[in-house]
């Protein structure tokens, strides 16, 4: 082969592989662009003079996959999940971890595939933390102002991300499920004062599922917490829990029990077994790894999913 030949081959396959780089680029963008964070509030969360956004700690062993816990929450942010058919309905996830730590996975962004795949934007909430909460004030009030702010946030961006207003609802794992339960039954009701036009938008939720919602029973009078109001304006609710959960599976029944009684549509899981802080993952021995597929029949028939098939 001439030396001119070799170096037009030469140049033809560096160009392909330009070219192909290029296109790889391309559409890794373009996944990216549908993943991206946001700040819940314009500057100081209520009450905060810090703006520290959390920190990881170490992977605990054996844990596989491990899970991420972040603490030392002072500024709130949404990682957002948009999907690629959007069909007008978004949930703001609040994940668990007692208050004190946050999980962003385990309980917050694995459940983004399976939202998306029913046309669901997804908003994962990395709410504030409590380790300098006054011991005067509830550990869940921040999370709550925090939430209400990003219904709000979400609602007033709606037309750029291709979502209803009226289609927003809130997935609650664990100490996330006890926020959940308050926001609610709150009647929208925000925590905090006005700061913005934002703040002009409903903060209530259009419908909640509740996943093994934590301590939402006061043990002391065996009754809901007394911050859980449900009326007649509470919304439609999905709940799960299971029978062997420290946390008490009584507390989902009295939330199912008082949305029955003030007419609200609401569909309650016990399992038998699975324990607490599964998230979206499987049990071993225990069929509580169905959950998602109950809720998703319930969305599917409330309107708000896409059937993916």
């Amino acid at each position: 082969m001439s030396h001119f030949r070799s170096s037009r081959l030469s140049f033809a396959i560096h160009v392909g592989t330009m070219l192909l780089l290029l296109a790889h680029s391309q559409s890794s963008l373009a996944a990216e662009a549908d993943k991206f964070s946001l700040a819940v509030w314009p500057d100081l969360a209520p009450g905060e003079n810090s703006r520290e956004v959390g920190i990881a700690e170490p992977p605990r062993e054996g844990e596989d996959p491990p899970v991420t816990r972040l603490t030392r929450i002072r500024k709130p942010s949404l990682e957002v999940f948009l999907p690629e058919n959007p069909n007008g309905a978004a949930i703001l996830v609040l994940p668990g971890g007692g208050f004190a730590k946050v999980v962003p996975d385990k309980e917050g962004s694995e459940a983004a595939p399976w939202l998306n795949r029913l046309g669901i934007a997804v908003f994962v909430l990395r709410y504030r933390t409590n380790e300098t909460t006054p011991d005067s004030e509830p550990a869940w009030l921040r999370p709550l102002q925090d939430a209400q702010r990003s219904l709000r946030l979400i609602r007033a961006n709606a037309a750029t991300w291709q979502l209803q207003q009226d289609r927003l609802g809130v997935l609650g794992f664990s100490a996330g499920g006890q926020v959940a339960s308050i926001l609610h039954t709150c009647d929208g009701n925000a925590a905090y004062e006005r700061l913005d036009q934002v703040d002009d938008q409903s903060c209530l939720p259009d419908y909640s599922l509740l996943v093994y919602p934590w301590r939402v029973l006061d043990q002391q009078t065996g009754e809901l917490l007394s911050a859980i109001r449900l009326s007649n304006n509470s919304p439609p609710a999905f709940i799960v829990h299971t029978h062997d959960d420290a946390s008490s599976s009584l507390g989902s029944v009295l939330l199912y029990a008082g949305l029955k009684r003030h007419n609200v549509p609401a569909e309650l899981h016990v399992y038998a077994n699975g324990g607490h802080g599964y998230g979206m993952r499987e049990v071993k021995n225990s069929n509580i790894g169905s959950w998602p597929d109950r809720a998703s029949d319930w969305l599917l028939g409330r309107g708000i999913a896409r059937d993916p098939e």
